[in-house]
């Protein structure tokens, strides 16, 4: 490849050259890792060192914190959507379910990154996609975080239309049901927003704690019980909000 610099692509094997197993190397056995000679092996050493990425006691050879710097540089360019990707691509191939994200803007719920595995909605789900808050699980997640002048200000506000026969319609009953989701952290509405859907939502936290996104799975009614819903997805999507929140936080200290 006519463009391919070899030396750069030299350096970098010798930085993955460390890791959990090996934090520390000596000149041979970085040779050895990176197929290269001794000689070779050495001049990039030095080079990492003088540039600040790797220090040495005379015969081991290990990383610096600055190398994090080149992990900072690719995620401070990073979106909300980017970060939450990966993750629900896991959560769907764990879960064989329908995957996604989405914020609050007013009074609807906005997808902003989605995996779907099959299509159980009669309307087609994209990025962008808006629903009303109040009957789906990633609105109600959201709404329950919401300062209690706002819950206010939008249960005053809000038109709660019976989408379904089973749709939340009442201010009264939907605030009861938002305490339910505070107090237990999460939220599944079954069949509200379409006959035979059943999703259910956690919310995804800034470092401070306060609730930026929500991500649900969300499943066709006849495939499981809102029992089975509870055991067998709750957790694994817990778990990917958990691992999207590490990441955010992550971000925002690349960002600071």
């Amino acid at each position: 490849m006519v463009d391919h610099v070899q030396s750069l692509a030299r350096g970098l094997a010798v930085i993955r050259a460390f890791s959990a197993t090996a934090p520390e190397l000596t000149l041979s056995e970085v040779a050895r890792a990176t197929d290269l000679s001794r000689a070779a092996a050495r001049r990039f050493l030095l080079t990492l060192a003088d540039l600040g990425y790797v220090r040495s006691d005379g015969r081991l050879f290990s990383l610096t914190p600055r190398v994090l710097e080149l992990g900072y540089a690719y995620l401070s360019s990073l979106s909300l959507p980017e970060v939450a990707d990966p993750h629900l691509e896991r959560l769907a191939a764990e879960v064989h379910e329908s995957a996604s994200v989405a914020v609050l803007d007013g009074a609807d719920v906005v997808y902003v990154a989605r995996v779907a595995t099959a299509r159980i909605m009669r309307v087609t789900i994209n990025i962008g996609t808006r629903f009303p808050a109040y009957c789906t699980s990633m609105g109600r997640v959201l709404l329950a975080a919401l300062s209690p002048e706002r819950l206010d200000g939008y249960l005053g506000s809000a038109e709660l239309r019976g989408l379904t026969s089973r749709t939340i319609t009442q201010p009264a009953a939907l605030r009861a049901e938002l305490d339910r989701v505070r107090a237990r952290g999460w939220a599944m509405v079954d069949q509200e927003l379409e006959e035979g859907l059943r999703s259910i939502a956690v919310p995804i936290r800034d470092r401070s704690g306060q609730a930026v996104a929500a991500v649900n799975v969300s499943t066709h009614a006849s495939r499981t019980t809102s029992q089975q819903v509870r055991r067998d997805l709750l957790p694994p999507l817990l778990a990917t909000a958990a691992r999207i929140e590490a990441d955010l936080a992550t971000l925002s200290v690349a960002r600071a």
